[in-house]
Order: structure tokens, then sequence, then C-alpha cells
């Protein structure tokens, strides 16, 4: 077996071999509560894909954790022109949310990715951080601010236009056509990154910065760009959220997808094309866990932490592979960009 059958081998073996590792642990939990796993589990399995109303939606060097707080503007954005319009045709009207949500998402990223190309700062906390200022500004502008909906009892904006809401796919479900949006995304992300001048600057500054900046590639911009674009997604995904599921946004908006997409990239490797059947098993997990919670006696409590182990055994070896990868790689320079570039910013 030469070295290229032998790493697809690892690469489909070890999160089948993480799938059921975490099944069976889980399987003890559930064991431990006084519940039958088996009969938990079949649940479970026909919660994900047996269940016609169960169908989930899809929703360089750089570690995004603000993919939620990016979800949250996106949904902002997006809501907002979905509700404040009127009288557009509907492919213009879903068009335009589209576009705020994404530029929402990607505004609220550029704020980290401008902080870690002028002074360095790491990404990691600045996107944490502004997970939570965009939960407060989306708390404030929909609890008692200008995006209220005054006409309603509970605090939320108003409906957003019929015009503006995503087409039901299949009749009787929820499954709308950011199904399509999401599907779409996947080669386009994937011909950005392999196929375009922007995505060899961006794979070439994860590999290098200082091979990168030696090259004649703006380190700082490509950070900016970078986290721009994975902010517009994030942000893309919120807005799909408003217009093709609740069609209006409360101040509480926890949805954990921007969590989840971080497991979801982890399982799949960043490769945009095994991002589809990563984001299918955390949705089906998702899906299946509620219909289990109906159809068992366990407990909701022992249904997270089933949710919880499985995640963790399926996220844990790749993790730990690219923690092991980042320890032997050389190490970056301290300054990521150069006076030059930061000047230039």
């Amino acid at each position: 077996m030469n070295q290229r059958s032998r790493a697809i081998v690892a690469a489909v073996l070890l999160p089948v071999i993480s799938v059921v590792a975490g099944f069976v642990v889980a399987g003890l939990a559930v064991a431990l509560s006084g519940s039958d796993p088996f009969q938990s589990f079949y649940a479970l399995f026909q919660g994900a894909f047996l269940n016609p109303r169960a169908l989930p939606g899809f929703r360089a060097g750089l570690f995004n954790i603000g993919a939620e707080g990016q979800f949250y503007i996106g949904a902002l954005f997006g809501v907002f022109i979905g509700y404040s319009l009127h009288g557009l045709p509907a492919i213009v009207h879903v068009l335009l949310a589209l576009l705020a949500g994404i530029l929402g998402g990607f505004l609220w990223a550029a704020v980290p990715g401008i902080l870690k190309a002028r002074f360095g700062a790491h990404e990691v906390i600045t996107t944490i951080m502004l997970n939570y200022v965009a939960f407060a500004l989306v708390n404030f502008l929909i609890n008692n601010g200008p995006m209220v909906d005054k006409a309603s009892s509970a605090p939320r904006t108003p409906y957003v236009d019929p015009a503006a809401q995503l087409p039901i796919l299949i009749s009787g479900t929820r499954l709308h056509a950011g199904l399509i949006l999401g599907l779409i995304a996947i080669p386009a992300v994937w011909f950005l990154l392999d196929r375009t001048t922007i995505g060899f600057r961006i794979r070439t500054v994860g590999f290098s910065p200082t091979a990168a900046r030696a090259a004649g590639i703006s380190v700082a911009w490509t950070i900016l760009a970078t986290m721009g674009i994975s902010g517009g997604l994030a942000g893309l995904a919120g807005a799909n959220e408003v217009l093709g599921v609740s069609h209006y946004m409360p101040p509480s908006f926890s949805t954990g997808y921007g969590f989840d997409a971080i497991a979801v990239a982890l399982l799949a490797r960043s490769n945009p094309w095994a991002m589809l059947p990563a984001a299918l098993l955390f949705g089906a997990l998702s899906s299946g866990s509620r219909f289990m919670q109906f159809q068992t006696q366990v407990s909701a409590d022992v249904i997270s932490v089933v949710e919880a182990t499985v995640i963790m055994f399926i996220a844990a070896p790749v993790l730990f592979q690219w923690i092991f990868r980042l320890r032997r790689a050389p190490a970056p320079p301290v300054k990521i960009a150069s006076e030059t570039e930061g000047a230039a910013l």
C-alpha cells in the first residue's frame, strides 16, 4: 500500500472509529441512567434519517472562534433588509437580504482580522470577545432598541416581508432553499481556495507567513481577506436562518451553529468537499437527539451527554492531529504584519 492509499484509509477509518467509540461510551451513559441504549439509539437513528419532519438544514492558519457572533450579525443585517423593504420582486428582495447577511458577517470578522494583521492580536481571543459583543448588541437592538416590533407581546423584530422569505422545498417540512445555497457554497469555496490567486495566497500564508512575505504576498491583507470571507459565510448562514426558518429574529438567538461549525471543520479537515457529510452527521445528531427524547424515557441531560460524547470522540482525534502538526511546525514570526503592511491598513 503506497503512502497516498494509507492516507486515504486513515482519513476514512479515523472518523469511523471515532464515531463508533463515541457511541459506545455514550451507550454506557444511557445504560447507567437506567434506559435501553439500543432502543435509545434506534430512536436517534429514526429522528435523524427516517422521520420526514427531521430533515436537517445545512447551514490560512487562522482559528475563527467568532462564527457564532458573525452568524448573529449576519442574521441581524439580513432580517433588517427583510422587514424594512417592501414591494420588491422576491428574487431581488431575497438576494439583497442574503447579501446584507454576508456583509454583516464580513464586517464583524474584519475587526479581528485587522487586529491580527496590524497588532498581532490572537484571533481566538478577539473573536471570542466579539461573540459576546454581538450577543449584547443584538439583545439591545431587539429588546428595547429600534428593531423591536412594538406590536408584538414578546421582544422580537418584525416579520420579514413575504417576498424575502426563502421558499420551502418540501411541503410539510422546514427544508428551505438555503439548502441549495449551502450546496453551492461547497464547490464555490473549493474553487476559491484551490483555483484562484487569493486561495493560493491564503494557503501560502497558512503554511508559512515568512515564506509568503518573502514571495511578495501581503500577509496583512491576506489575513484580513481570510477572516472576512470566513465571516461572510457565517453571516450568510445567519441570514438563511431568519429568512428560511423563523422569519423574524428574537433577542436571544443562540443556535450554536457557529460553534458546531468549528467541530464540522475539524472533522472535515478543512476540506470543502468533506464539509457536507460532516455537517450532515452533526445535523443528524441534533435532529435525532430531539426525536430520541420524545420517543424514550431518556432525560434531556443524558441526551446532552450522548451528543457531547459523540462530538468529543469525533472532533478530538482530528484536533490532536492539528495541534501536533502545529507544534512540529516552525514558529511563526512574533509580528504577523510588517510595519509597511500595517501602515497600509
